[in-house]
């Protein structure tokens, strides 16, 4: 039988730590999904963002002091990384001993489960997960954010905004634009979506905390969420 592709899932920090607070019960409902997978066979890479958390530190620092964006970006990738190792040590023993920061570095684990953070300022966890996944063979990888589907605009600006249940990269690209900005809301990382582009990725978009969801996702099921390739 072949070996299992790898499952890189991009964890929105937003899922991890809402603005209202830990939601352990989810985190334990997570944490056993994860069980259930890896006992059919499954491995994953976990890439952890920063979500609202990186955006009070980044919004605080800017009224604090006229800082750069690549000062920004260190600052969230040290939010990423502090959110990484607490899921890491939330997985226990299904999960490598050190968080993974550079997505280009293949590293050998009998554990099913590693948990990355972020790698370079210039790029959000969106791009380390496209990466990781090119790193590791994956041909596509899962973004698990705070909702169901990309929009055609921000569903919380617009109520008018329409889900997409299908796209081409182009389509994502002229949706998100090609800057990246530190602390942007995005529905993916411009700078991601080029990498996936160029790789021929297909990305499965699910909310998050909807974990059947997400199990048809790493299933490669229909989701009731985006599918861009």
């Amino acid at each position: 039988m072949a070996k299992k592709e790898i499952n890189v899932i991009s964890l929105g920090g937003s899922i991890i730590i809402p603005k209202t607070g830990f939601d352990t019960g989810f985190l334990k409902k997570l944490k056993s999904l994860i069980e259930k997978r890896v006992k059919k066979g499954d491995r994953f890479i976990l890439v952890i963002g920063g979500g609202a958390t990186c955006r009070q530190y980044q919004k605080a620092a800017k009224e604090a002091a006229a800082l750069t964006n690549f000062e920004l970006d260190t600052l969230g990738i040290d939010v990423t990384r502090l959110n990484a190792n607490f899921v890491r040590l939330f997985l226990g023993k299904l999960a490598h001993k050190d968080i993974i920061i550079n997505p280009a570095k293949k590293i050998k684990t009998s554990r099913p489960v590693m948990v990355a953070g972020g790698w370079k300022p210039g790029c959000s966890t969106d791009k380390d997960a496209v990466l990781l996944a090119r790193t590791y063979g994956a041909r596509g990888m899962i973004n698990a954010s705070n909702i169901n589907y990309v929009y055609t605009a921000d569903p919380n600006k617009y109520p008018d905004a329409k889900p997409i249940p299908e796209m081409t990269w182009a389509e994502m690209r002229k949706l998100i634009g090609d800057k990246w900005r530190p602390g942007a809301n995005l529905p993916f990382d411009p700078s991601a979506a080029k990498e996936a582009k160029k790789n021929k990725m297909k990305v499965y978009f699910v909310k998050g905390t909807n974990l059947s969801e997400l199990e048809k996702a790493i299933e490669g099921k229909r989701i009731n969420g985006t599918v861009v390739e």
